[in-house]
């Protein structure tokens, strides 16, 4: 059940992030999302490439394959450094909005250690 709430919620944050990538990318100035004008390319970039990672490494927790874990762990881990860097206003992907930082902390948080106990337990179950 767990790993169903997980695709689910991965998907979701993985499309909204594809979806404000792009818009951050392409949105002009001028337009109704005026943000996009104050962040710096690269978070857009960031923002899209997150997006599109977490949706092809879920795809892969979902069919049970290592390499969707390890990208989801890897991905969460890149998150919460940077955004750990972030909050503490040190060297980081430029544009992190701070409210956001600290939800994603939390949340990738909350990944790692739910990923951590399934694979833990998987790896028991494969070598009895």
């Amino acid at each position: 059940m767990g790993i169903v709430v997980l695709t689910v919620v991965q998907f979701i944050i993985g499309v909204i992030h594809v979806f404000s990538g792009f818009l951050l990318l392409f949105a002009s100035p001028s337009a109704v999302f005026v943000i996009s004008a104050q962040l710096p390319e690269i978070y857009s970039i960031y923002t899209l490439a997150f997006g599109l990672l977490t949706l092809i490494f879920i795809y892969g927790l979902w069919l049970g394959k290592n390499w969707g874990w390890n990208g989801t762990v890897a991905v969460s881990m890149f998150v919460l450094v940077a955004d750990t860097l972030a909050l503490l206003n040190l060297p980081s992907i430029p544009g992190i909005p701070k409210l956001a930082a600290a939800a994603e902390i939390i949340y990738s948080l909350m990944v790692l250690i739910y990923l951590s106990q399934t694979h833990a337990e998987a790896s028991q179950k494969a070598s009895e």
